[in-house]
């Protein structure tokens, strides 16, 4: 249910069917506010008739307007809107002036809104100030902005009745299809495609060429078309206004100049594109030192030597799958879920023995962090996963290594877990000699700004603590 139709089955008498026509216009109001350039109102009769209830009103984005609270839903006795009341009688068009603030007048047109069987249900107002309606063509606006709630009421394609910008050109063509109305922003851009006076021209002269144009009044929809002409990237946006006898009685053409938008956009996927290949040139350097490193593994007959080398594969491993997802991905930053599972995998094919079961438990949140925080981390999870495997399960042949990562209320955790033989009598973290206790440490506390601990709980047990941050949007 639409704010518009929940106040007026609360407050008015309308039946569902008008209901629904004044939501299918208010819906696209703004489209109409800033084709005027003026504030748009509707009102609709309470189930008092003393009193009008405000439907919708919105500020045009094309002109400025002071502002003012929000009356939406409010009650206002009819005495206090004599244009509105003239206009709910007559059924006519009223212009006038109503004070906008202490000794602050506004112009306002009111117009009836309609329903199908030609009964009054709403009307309409526009109000601007004293110099927009002083304005060449400000009339036209206003009426084109009106006429168009006899399309709205039936069309339901939002797009092509989105607001309009203050830089965006309008044209407004008659039933003649002479050009009658444009703005500075419209003579500019024609005036660089070599047409000058635009105004009092025809749509089909060949200097104008707007085929667009042709083919919306022949269909009689609106339609939406990018173009590239005179070294320019325009959108132009046709809006054809059948009259009631079927017959187009106005359009409306909307020309928006994308060129530095399309610009940008082409140099930012440039940018990602070289940025991805980085990424990837990166992740293949990174493998083929891993596959060095292997080779001189075999050569060596020093078991220490063997195990040191095998290390330094899966770190530097461990940091090619932050960039080989960086590489499939537009944007710098990384679901380190994603990562912890791949390290879990990628550590277990490498150095776990054939004859080994080993069972896997994860559990993963989503948790976005920026690339160089990810390759801390990723770098953390490869060596409690290595430690893990290679001394947690002395003297067994088979076990289990667990990964859980929560998003708690200020800090994300990540908790490595096992079942094997425990953490040896005495041993304490902080005093550890271990090379790998001393990278976690320092990547934890130094470059992630978190805590660490180690203990023992049926197996051992490496719970990381990072402090949440404003990052990725998360």
């Amino acid at each position: 249910m639409s704010v518009v139709g929940d106040i007026c089955r609360k407050i008015t008498t309308l039946q569902s069917t008008q209901i629904e026509l004044l939501e299918n216009i208010t819906a696209n109001i703004g489209l109409m506010a800033d084709l005027a350039h003026a504030q748009v109102t509707v009102y609709a009769k309470a189930s008092d008739n003393n009193f009008v209830v405000i439907l919708s009103q919105v500020k045009p984005h094309t002109s400025f307007i002071q502002r003012k609270p929000s009356l939406l839903g409010s009650t206002v006795h009819i005495a206090e809107e004599p244009l509105v009341a003239r206009t709910f009688v007559s059924g006519q068009s009223i212009c006038g002036q109503r004070e906008w603030a202490l000794g602050m007048w506004m112009e306002m047109r009111t117009y009836p809104i309609f329903d199908n069987d030609d009964d009054i249900i709403a009307v309409i107002s526009f109000e601007a100030s004293s110099d927009e309606v002083r304005a060449e063509g400000h009339g036209i606006l206003v009426e084109s902005a009106y006429m168009l709630q006899a399309i709205l009421r039936e069309r339901s394609n939002r797009k092509l009745f989105r607001p309009l910008s203050a830089s965006d050109g309008i044209l407004v063509i008659d039933e003649k299809g002479q050009i009658i109305f444009a703005n500075s922003a419209a003579t500019s851009i024609f005036k660089v495609l070599g047409v000058s006076h635009i105004v009092g021209r025809r749509f089909y002269d060949r200097h104008v060429d707007m085929r667009l144009v042709q083919k919306a009044i022949r269909s009689k929809e609106p339609s939406e078309v990018e173009v590239e002409a005179g070294g320019m990237t325009l959108v132009q946006r046709v809006i054809p206004i059948v009259s009631d006898a079927g017959l187009v009685a106005r359009v409306v053409v909307i020309v928006a100049n994308v060129t530095e938008i399309k610009k940008k956009e082409k140099e930012l996927l440039i940018k990602a594109a070289v940025i991805q290949e980085i990424h990837h040139r990166v992740k293949n350097n990174l493998q083929t030192i891993a596959s060095l490193l292997r080779l001189q593994a075999r050569r060596t007959k020093s078991q220490p030597v063997k195990a040191a080398l095998r290390e330094s594969v899966n770190r530097i491993l461990s940091i090619s799958v932050v960039h080989e997802f960086l590489s499939q991905q537009d944007a710098e930053f990384i679901d380190v879920a994603e990562v912890a599972r791949n390290i879990l995998d990628m550590v277990i094919q490498n150095m776990l023995e054939p004859d080994f079961n080993l069972q896997t438990i994860f559990n993963g949140n989503t948790v976005i962090l920026a690339s160089e925080k990810a390759s801390s981390l990723a770098l953390v999870i490869n060596e409690l996963i290595q430690n893990s495997i290679e001394h947690g399960f002395i003297g067994r042949r088979e076990g289990m290594i667990g990964v859980d990562i929560a998003t708690l209320e200020k800090t994300y955790q990540v908790d490595i877990y096992d079942n094997g033989i425990g953490l040896p009598d005495g041993f304490s973290p902080q005093n550890s000699n271990s090379l790998g206790l001393q990278i976690v440490r320092t990547l934890i506390e130094d470059d992630l700004g978190g805590s660490f601990q180690l203990y023992a709980n049926n197996g051992t047990h490496a719970c990381i603590t990072i402090p949440r941050e404003v990052e990725g949007g998360k």
